[in-house]
C-alpha cells in the first residue's frame, strides 16, 4: 500500500494590529527655579548697578563722617550744629532714594507665595542684562520647615554659632571703640609734645563751679581723624585678596591679631605721623574684620537658617556697640593703658575663636538645607 506523502505546512502566527490612533501623551510642562533663572540670566548691568548702590553705603557713610569732621572746626562757630547735621544728612537722603530702585528679592517673594512678583523681578533683571529668561513656569521647592532659633544651637552648629557670636560682639566692640576713642586719643600726649591746656569753669553758681581741664583741637587733629577714617576703605583690596587666598578663618584671625597689636601700640610715645599711621591701620583693620565676618556668617549657615544667623549675630553686634562707649570714654579717662589692654584682650579672644572655627567656607557652595 502506497504511503500518502503530505506536504509541509508553514504556520504563520499573525498578531492583530490595532488600526486605532494612539492617544497623545500629555506633554510635561517645563519648570525652573530662582537659581535656574539666575544662572540663565547671568551677570550684567543689573548686578553692576546693585554693586554700586550697595557699595555706596559705606562710601556715603564715610562721606558723612568726613563732612562732619572736616567742617566741624569751621562751620560750628558760624552756623552751629543743627545746620551741620542737616548738611551731613544729605548723603543719607540720596542713599534712601537709591534704595527705592532695588526690587524685592525673588527668593523672598517665592517663599511667601508671591510667584508673580518674583517672576516680575527676574524679568526686570533679564531686561536690564539684555538676557533671556529660562523656558517654563517658575516653581520653588516647598520647604518642610523654616529656620528656628533652636537650629542655631543644634549639635551640628552649636560650636560655630557660639564662636561667631563671640567674634561679632568683639569686632563691634573694637570697631566702635576705635571711633569713639579717637577724640580721647588725640587729647593724650601721644606725639611726645606739649599741648595748650585751657581751663573752663563749669557750673551755674559760684559754689558749684569747678575747673574743667580741656585740650583744644588743632587743625592737625581734624586732619588726623580724616586720614584715619579713609583707612576703612583704602585697604579693602588687600582684605579681599586675603579672604580669597588665605580663607575666611585665617584671614580673620590675622586681622584680629593685628588689631590687638595696634591697640597696644597706641600707648607708646610717637611722632605725629606715627599716631596717624596707628589710627589709620586700626580703622582699616576693624573694617576688614567686619567685612570678613559678614561674608563668613552668610556662607556658613544653610538657606533656611541664613537670615536667622545673620539677625542674631547683628543683635550681638549691637551689644558690643553699646558697651564700647563705657570703655572708650569712661575707663579710658581713668586708666588709658587699662582701656587699651581691654580692647586688645578682646581682639585676641576673637582671633583665637576665628582660627578655631570648625567650618571653612572658602570654595564651598552655599548650603540649601540643614
Amino acid at each position: 500500500m502506497a504511503t500518502k506523502q503530505t506536504e509541509p505546512v508553514t504556520v504563520i502566527s499573525l498578531q492583530k494590529l490595532s488600526l486605532e490612533t494612539p492617544e497623545p501623551q500629555p506633554k510635561e510642562s517645563k519648570t525652573f527655579t530662582v537659581e535656574d533663572a539666575v544662572e540663565t540670566i547671568g551677570f550684567g548691568r543689573f548686578h553692576i548697578a546693585l554693586f554700586l548702590i550697595m557699595g555706596s553705603t559705606g562710601v556715603f557713610w564715610l562721606a558723612g563722617s568726613l563732612l562732619i569732621i572736616g567742617l566741624a572746626s569751621v562751620v560750628i562757630p558760624t552756623i552751629g550744629w543743627r545746620w551741620l547735621i542737616r548738611i551731613a544728612s544729605i548723603p543719607g537722603i540720596i542713599l534712601i532714594l537709591a534704595f527705592k530702585f532695588i526690587p524685592e528679592s525673588a527668593r523672598f517673594n517665592v517663599s511667601t507665595g508671591n510667584t508673580q512678583a518674583a517672576l516680575a523681578t527676574l524679568e526686570h533683571i533679564a531686561k536690564m542684562n539684555r538676557s533671556v529668561m529660562p523656558e517654563g513656569r517658575l516653581v520653588e521647592p516647598i520647604l518642610e520647615k523654616r529656620g528656628r532659633f533652636a537650629d542655631l544651637l543644634d549639635a551640628k552648629y552649636l560650636r560655630t554659632t557660639l564662636q561667631i557670636w563671640v567674634i561679632w560682639l568683639g569686632i563691634s566692640f573694637a570697631y566702635y571703640g576705635v571711633i569713639l576713642a579717637s577724640a580721647e586719643l588725640l587729647e593724650r600726649d601721644l606725639v611726645c609734645g606739649s599741648r595748650s591746656e585751657v581751663v573752663v569753669t563749669v557750673g551755674d553758681t559760684e559754689g558749684s563751679q569747678s575747673p574743667c581741664h580741656c585740650h583744644m583741637f588743632a587743625p592737625s587733629d581734624y586732619q588726623t581723624m580724616i586720614i584715619s577714617t579713609i583707612g576703612e576703605i583704602a585697604l579693602n583690596p588687600f582684605n579681599i585678596l586675603g579672604i580669597n587666598f588665605l580663607g575666611r578663618r585665617l584671614s580673620l584671625s590675622i586681622t584680629m591679631g593685628c588689631t590687638a597689636l595696634f591697640f597696644l601700640l597706641l600707648n607708646i610715645c610717637t611722632s605725629s605721623a606715627g599716631l596717624i599711621g596707628f589710627l589709620f591701620m586700626l580703622r582699616a583693620l576693624v573694617a576688614a574684620n567686619f567685612n570678613t565676618i559678614y561674608i563668613y556668617t552668610a556662607e556658613v549657615y544653610p538657606t533656611t537658617m541664613r537670615a536667622l544667623g545673620m539677625g542674631t549675630s547683628g543683635s550681638l553686634c549691637r551689644i558690643g556697640a553699646m558697651v564700647a562707649p563705657f570703655i572708650s570714654q569712661v575707663l579710658m579717662s581713668a586708666s588709658f593703658l587699662g582701656a587699651l589692654c581691654l580692647f586688645s584682650s578682646v581682639c585676641i579672644v576673637c582671633a583665637i575663636s576665628a582660627f578655631t572655627l570648625p567650618i571653612e567656607t572658602k570654595g564651598r557652595a552655599l548650603q540649601q538645607i540643614k
